[in-house]
């Protein structure tokens, strides 16, 4: 079981954090550009994904060159796998650890379609099959005493990232109230068949609220993201006793620059920090809706489930998507 301690919270040093990627040359249409587009496609999936983990390369399926008039159309069959750091976790991608095989490893098949043209080269397209890379009856044969995934609107998983948040919010060393800003992962598991515990991993976003403020932190809204800090919070919540620890790394903002005299905070849109995750298996055509909206304009991905966030398609495939109802959890 991860993390029984009391509540700890690590600052988190960028410094630390980015470290050099390695260098690869500009994409080109020669045989030799292939490692860097793919490099190009992978950086471009995890710079569009707004939930979840990030992914890292695994194996280059296939690569195909096409020239054409002014340039080339490279068309590429990537492995990627799900690392441990979420998407607001300023390492670089390359830099982060693929889950191991007891950690519920995620796996995405996908096509991506670059173009060279006058030597700029831009992905066009990707689309991904997600997908866990064992079943849990897999999983049962080869860790029985492992966590598992369950999903990501369990009522019982989302009351335990409620309270973390809560907890969370009650640390007065935080200037601001922090709101929830994505539910990553939820874990079920037992000790000795017995004191059933859930495992959160949920992203938090810094609000505008200063801490002690009349207005409740779910009323709040987030700051600007390049000047917010952010953190990764990992809680363990069991349903004897209720939320045991929860244990928290901070990222500071990308934008430190102090305000002027006179001068307020920025606070951007409220559809940027959502309360809850999607519903499941679902991408947004748009922007992600905010939590008191009805109807929204979303579809379905395909090959993946309700416990793991799936790469969604780029650009948005029109043709897919529907207008369909938001269901949320109850309380």
């Amino acid at each position: 079981m991860k993390g029984l301690p009391a509540l700890l919270l690590l600052l988190c040093c960028t410094a630390l954090l980015c470290s050099a990627a390695p260098a690869v040359g500009p994409v080109t249409c020669s045989e030799d550009g292939g490692a860097a587009a793919t490099r190009m496609a992978a950086h471009h999936i995890d710079e569009n994904r707004h939930h979840g983990f990030k992914f890292k390369l695994s194996e280059i399926k296939g690569s195909k060159v096409e020239q054409v008039y002014g340039g080339c159309e490279i068309q590429l069959q990537l492995e990627l796998m799900e690392t441990t750091c979420h998407y607001i976790d300023p390492m670089h991608f390359e830099d982060c650890e693929v889950r191991d095989v007891t950690d519920w490893e995620v796996r995405a098949n996908c096509s991506v379609s670059v173009s060279v043209r006058s030597g700029v080269a831009r992905v066009n397209s990707y689309n991904c099959d997600t997908q866990k890379v064992l079943t849990h009856r897999e999983m049962a044969g080869v860790c029985p005493d492992c966590s598992h995934l369950i999903s990501l609107h369990d009522p019982d998983g989302i009351k335990s990232v409620k309270e973390a948040v809560q907890r969370v919010n009650k640390n007065t060393t935080n200037q601001n109230y922090f709101i929830l800003k994505d539910v990553g992962r939820i874990e079920i598991g037992s000790i000795l068949g017995r004191n059933l515990f859930y495992e959160a991993a949920i992203a938090l976003v810094e609000s505008h609220c200063p801490m002690g403020s009349s207005t409740r932190p779910e009323g709040c809204r987030q700051l600007c993201p390049d000047r917010a800090r952010h953190a990764l919070c990992h809680s363990t919540y069991f349903l004897s006793k209720g939320l045991d620890s929860v244990r928290c790394d901070y990222y500071p903002p990308m934008n430190s620059t102090a305000l002027g005299a006179g001068e307020r905070e920025p606070i951007c849109s409220p559809g940027d920090a959502v309360e809850l995750p999607p519903p499941p298996a679902v991408c947004y055509c748009g922007r992600t809706p905010r939590p008191q909206e009805g109807p929204v304009y979303s579809f379905h991905c395909q090959g993946s489930d309700d416990e793991i966030h799936p790469i969604c398609p780029w650009p948005r495939p029109r043709e897919t998507c529907t207008w369909q109802p938001v269901t949320r959890p109850g309380p």
